[in-house]
């Protein structure tokens, strides 16, 4: 053999003596996690990461070598995706998926629920998670043992494929965007648009066919960046010119605790809204959300029926308004004369939307039906009323929507007219 092939032998060799280690730590991860969560490095094998060699290691780090110190194992978040995936996280910090955590947290409710439902992510930590972190707030969660729930791309591209077709489907929106206080899911599955997407994934319509999909209205052209015009509440800024539906808008603003009922002022409630993105703060912000969804309708339809089926939406809304004011009126009247106490916790004699359930204030032992009865209309109800109009559902935006708020309503009077009855003052 020439010196010369010595050489090169010799080269090789050195790279591969030199090179061991490093896979025999990464085989060393493969060939463990296929015993113990073998589901894991399937999905893994089947990712586009498998095939760029973008191994355990790159987003797990390397300390932890073993069972007895499987507490080393990073759990990235999304901090991790970006340094590759950095369009669409920049992207995701400006939509308010990006300000899930921070949302559920600076609800009232949220700190007297169990904390299993919250940070434990089996009620609304479930999807709330879909959210970044702070530091402190990382710190918090595993002080109190939660080890997971750091990334917000998981929710929709899940370990570890991370599938973009995965998230592209519209059951992807599912587990979140369902139920009782939106179900979007279920009011896009049964309109039109999701009976089309039905048909069509079965291969009954030409592939050219519309069929609108979630992530093709609210995350159009593969964006990260979700909003909306109207937001979750339902509420935005400033006040219409319409002097009733103002009116209306101011006591829904006082019952969720953002304007102070005795005075009309904001309270700090609204700047917490603010800082979290969960309203149209002014009139272009709100006008720059809805031309971009007339800009998506005009995919399919003229943008003259567009606006008239967005502006339905908003005229639906005023009314649906118009009965839940009458409601909390009613109701605030009993705190005011004393009909109801005032929980402890609560900021003012008034009702308070944003503890939900716990109408107490979380003491179990205070609960106000009244109070759980309006607070159904508004977070139920309403809800169903105009996103069913949104959403194009006729079923959800009349008998799970307005029939549901005009019962309500009607509830709450008869309760109201029994309570007035049978109290006595002074107790």
């Amino acid at each position: 053999m020439t010196s010369k092939w010595i050489r090169v032998l010799g080269f090789f060799l050195a790279i591969i003596y030199f090179a061991a280690p490093a896979f025999a730590t990464e085989e060393a991860c493969i060939t463990c996690h296929r015993k113990i969560s073998p589901g894991q490095v399937a999905d893994w094998e089947s990712s586009k990461h498998s095939g760029q060699e973008i191994t355990c290691s790159f987003c797990h780090g390397d300390s932890h070598n073993g069972a007895e110190n499987a507490r080393l194992a990073k759990l990235p978040d999304e901090q991790v995706c970006a340094d590759c995936h950095e369009d669409q996280f920049k992207q995701f910090t400006k939509g308010k998926h990006s300000f899930g955590w921070t949302s559920l947290n600076a609800m009232p409710i949220t700190h007297v629920e169990p904390d299993e439902l919250m940070e434990g992510g089996r009620g609304c930590g479930g999807c709330h998670n879909m959210g970044i972190k702070s530091a402190a707030q990382k710190k918090e969660q595993l002080e109190k043992g939660y080890h997971y729930q750091n990334n917000s791309c998981d929710e929709c591209h899940t370990r570890h494929s991370f599938s973009k077709k995965e998230a592209l489907d519209p059951k992807a929106c599912q587990q979140c965007h369902m139920g009782y206080d939106h179900p979007q899911w279920e009011m896009w599955e049964s309109s039109k648009h999701g009976t089309r997407y039905a048909v069509k994934e079965k291969g009954k319509m030409h592939e050219k066919a519309q069929a609108p999909t979630c992530q093709f209205c609210h995350l159009p052209n593969g964006t990260h960046t979700n909003k909306t015009a109207w937001g979750f509440l339902g509420v935005r800024l400033p006040l219409p010119e319409d002097k009733e539906w103002a009116a209306d808008r101011t006591t829904i603003l006082k019952a969720l605790g953002v304007l102070n009922p005795d005075t009309g002022k904001p309270t700090a409630r609204l700047d917490v809204v603010k800082a979290i993105d969960m309203v149209r703060l002014t009139e272009k912000d709100w006008l720059d959300e809805r031309n971009k969804m007339i800009s998506i309708c005009s995919n399919c339809h003229s943008e003259q029926y567009a606006r008239e089926q967005l502006a339905m939406g908003d005229s639906i809304m005023k009314k649906a308004d118009h009965l839940l004011a009458e409601a909390i009126d009613i109701v605030a009247a009993l705190y005011k004369d004393h009909i109801i106490k005032k929980p402890d916790n609560y900021s003012f004699a008034y009702p308070d939307l944003l503890y939900f359930m716990q109408t107490g204030g979380g003491d179990t032992d205070k609960l106000s039906h009244i109070d759980q009865i309006l607070f159904q209309m508004y977070m139920k109800h309403r809800m169903r009323t105009y996103q069913g109009f949104f959403h194009v559902n006729p079923d959800y935006a009349y008998w799970y929507g307005w029939a549901m708020m005009t019962e309500d309503l009607g509830a709450i009077k008869e309760m109201d007219t029994t309570m007035r009855a049978i109290h006595k003052p002074g107790k």
